[in-house]
């Protein structure tokens, strides 16, 4: 089934109902793919399925026997230039939620979070995943339940002492592009939250969040 496209739908799917479509994914699977047939997928759970003749629906079959991949862990980011190259990142790593905290040196403030929402679909149709993670609304750091947490700190790139990583983690925080502030790592210290090393060298933000995904996943 590897070389069969995958379509996230965005609704509620079961086996014998037919589903309406963009016309982008029309064409992309009858002029692009060349095919009629597909995964459909949603939920966790993921079904055969085929386009109907007149290209409007998705006739939804059988469920397979393909497990989703994800896990339950939630990303906590400072928004960054590149947040595009993290969600897709991070949503290949199988994260369930992404968390954008605002923090003291957060610069990127624009961010669109439709188009975000659509690279987090694209990842998970590649990465073979039965789900596509949710994207929350920002808050700030302050509103952080920081004693739950495990995050990147830099400081172990200048011998700052760091925790083993402990089992369960399912919040992981990565900060911004120019790293945490004075004042926040206190409160990360004086919370208990658990950081840790990423190594000896300092990452860009997106690299901080796979490799951080990567040492906590088993």
């Amino acid at each position: 089934m590897k070389n069969i496209p995958r379509i996230f739908v965005d609704q509620e799917i079961e086996s014998g109902v037919q589903v309406p479509i963009a016309r982008d994914v029309s064409h992309y699977l009858s002029r692009v793919m060349r095919t009629n047939e597909c995964l459909a997928f949603n939920s966790g759970i993921e079904y055969f399925a085929h386009l109907t003749d007149d290209g409007r629906f998705l006739s939804i079959g059988e469920k397979t026997s393909h497990v989703d991949p994800s896990n339950n862990i939630t990303l906590m980011f400072a928004p960054i230039k590149r947040t595009d190259d993290l969600i897709n990142m991070a949503t290949q790593m199988g994260v369930a939620k992404f968390q954008p905290v605002i923090t003291d040196r957060t610069n990127a403030n624009h961010i669109n979070w439709e188009r975000m929402k659509k690279i987090a679909i694209e990842a998970s149709e590649q990465s073979n995943r039965n789900s596509v993670p949710q994207i929350l609304s920002p808050i700030k750091f302050s509103e952080i339940n920081l004693s739950d947490i495990v995050f990147a700190d830099e400081r172990a790139a200048y011998g700052h002492n760091t925790y083993d990583i402990p089992s369960g983690v399912k919040n992981i925080l990565v900060g911004p592009e120019g790293g945490f502030s004075d004042s926040e790592f206190v409160a990360l210290d004086n919370a208990g939250a658990h950081g840790i090393s990423l190594g000896k060298t300092i990452l860009r933000a997106e690299v901080a969040s796979v490799i951080a995904l990567a040492k906590v996943i088993k």
